[in-house]
């Protein structure tokens, strides 16, 4: 391990011998200046871990010598030692970031572990993190053999979820490798269970299934309606729970969080079924029934989303809510966020408010722009920075800013998630076949059996005929579906790419959070 090296500035250094010795015995190198300017000179030309900062010496204060060295090396850290407890000094220090505080006379032990708290601190914290997961990796282990359940697999989910991110502060490369192999197991078992459970969740006699989209609305939104108090329903296309867990603290900021929970998306978790079953409050074979112009299928020609407002209508006149004063407001670029922004004002009148906003499902989508894409969220860990820094800098925050000391409830949900694809499979289908890597319906196709969960019927799978002998399939895990022509080209294309349709904890188990004005 490399040796750390502290630069101690004092104009009485000599006093301070013993407290030296006492560190380099502890294995770290001392320098020593004894004014401002020499310390700054110091910082200028060598390598240095932290800096030990007098605050009076004559010439330059170390408030001052603090700020250029700062202007050097803004990352650098500085403990500041003072006689001077007057707190326009602390503040003005804290101010100026400096990593930590002592009182003079300080003691040795004190300097020792100020030290070890800064440089220290993230090989701990990598340290616990790593031991803690190893300790979780059994009991994660146990819950998936144990035939878990639709909530038990929720749970599952977000701790795997809390793994990944705690992971980020582990630097150890095997760590992460037994971290994604055992997501990747839970991936395949989650695809067994979803083939033995989802045609019974679905179909119409069913007495026991999770929350899906088609139920969203009327159990975790409609009962939150509260006269003299707006709601607001904003569903963020494709979100994944991960990316919540980023953008949460910002949220928190400005609002409390009441509730954070999790429900399923259904097949295909892609936006037309899945957000128009939201909407309708109904799978999409009962939305094609009772709007067959406006219900669209994928090889149809014309908008897959253009009518979720006139679905929504119908269900709230369906559910005897048919006098609600509500709005719809759909930003699907940043001229659309520009006037949500300034309109926001004006929707505190309405009962209910619902904002459906399109940034996470652009950004996974630009095909033309996939080479910028495939650098800029090549794994998880940059999707979901590249979400958070989206979000932090976008007209949605700041129109939700704009009312968050008024007393409203905000619900922030989505229509699917999405996985990053790794892993190529052929199918063969006929012209009519769609060009989802996901999902693809077609007659006729051709495919791995052990890689999909097929519907001959899809009426099983509660979704249209689009054809007769229309099957439907769904790719697991972290599979996407490519034609035998071309084949080596389009794998190579998508492989590592963020896609959705399928299924994969990722795509189906997403968030619904409630939250209040603080």
């Amino acid at each position: 391990m490399n040796v750390a090296k502290i630069l101690w500035i004092d104009d009485e250094i000599d006093s301070l011998t013993s407290q030296i010795l006492f560190l380099e015995n502890k294995g770290y190198e001392v320098q020593t200046r004894t004014n401002g300017f020499d310390g700054v000179e110091f910082v200028k030309d060598h390598i240095v871990d932290v800096v030990l900062l007098d605050e009076s010496m004559p010439g330059i204060t170390g408030l001052q010598t603090l700020q250029q060295i700062k202007e050097l090396n803004s990352n650098l850290p500085v403990v500041l030692i003072t006689k001077n407890e007057a707190e326009n000094i602390m503040d003005e220090a804290i101010g100026s970031q400096i990593s930590d505080y002592l009182i003079k006379p300080v003691n040795p032990n004190q300097v020792w572990l100020s030290l070890k708290k800064i440089i220290d601190n993230k090989r701990l914290v990598a340290e616990k993190t790593t031991s803690a997961y190893q300790q979780e990796f059994r009991s994660l282990f146990m819950a998936l053999n144990s035939n878990p359940d639709y909530n038990e697999w929720m749970e599952i989910y977000r701790k795997l979820v809390y793994w990944e991110l705690e992971m980020k502060k582990s630097d150890s490369p095997e760590m992460q490798e037994v971290f994604q192999s055992q997501k990747a197991e839970a991936n395949t078992e989650f695809f067994k269970f979803i083939s033995r459970n989802y045609a019974s969740w679905i179909s119409p006699k069913s007495v026991d299934g999770p929350i899906m989209s088609h139920t969203l609305m009327k159990y975790k939104v409609l009962p939150h309606l509260e006269k003299g108090t707006p709601l607001f329903f904003v569903l963020i296309d494709n979100l994944r729970f991960d990316q919540w867990k980023t953008i949460q603290p910002i949220f928190a900021e400005s609002f409390r969080i009441q509730e954070e929970e999790t429900f399923y998306s259904i097949l295909p978790t892609a936006t037309q079924y899945a957000r128009n079953a939201i909407f309708a409050g109904m799978m999409p074979i009962d939305i094609e029934k009772q709007f067959p112009v406006q219900w669209k299928n994928d090889d149809e020609e014309g908008g897959k989303n253009l009518f979720e407002e006139e679905f929504f209508r119908a269900q709230m006149k369906k559910l005897g809510k048919g006098d609600l004063k509500y709005s719809y407001t759909k930003v699907t670029n940043n001229n659309d966020g520009q006037k949500l922004v300034d309109n926001i004002h004006n929707l505190m009148q309405n009962d209910l408010n619902i904002i459906v906003y399109n940034f996470v499902d652009m950004l996974s989508h630009a095909r033309t722009e996939m080479e910028v894409l495939k650098e800029l969220a090549g794994d998880e860990t940059s999707y979901r920075s590249i979400t958070e820094s989206w979000f932090a800098h976008s007209p949605l925050h700041q129109a939700l800013k704009k009312i968050a000391d008024k007393k409203i409830t905000l619900i922030v949900a989505t229509d699917h998630g999405s996985v990053r694809v790794k892993t190529p499979a052929k199918v063969i289908g006929d012209k009519q076949t769609t060009a989802n890597l996901r999902y693809k319906h077609g007659r006729n196709l051709n495919y791995e059996a052990k890689e999909v969960l097929a519907f001959r019927d899809p009426r099983e799978a509660g979704l249209p005929v689009p054809n007769v002998n229309s099957s439907f399939i769904f790719a697991k895990s972290d599979l996407y579906l490519c034609y035998p022509n071309n084949y080596n080209h389009f794998a190579n294309y998508y492989r590592n790419t963020f896609q959705h349709g399928g299924i994969s904890l990722e795509e189906m188990i997403i968030p619904v959070i409630r939250m209040t004005n603080k």
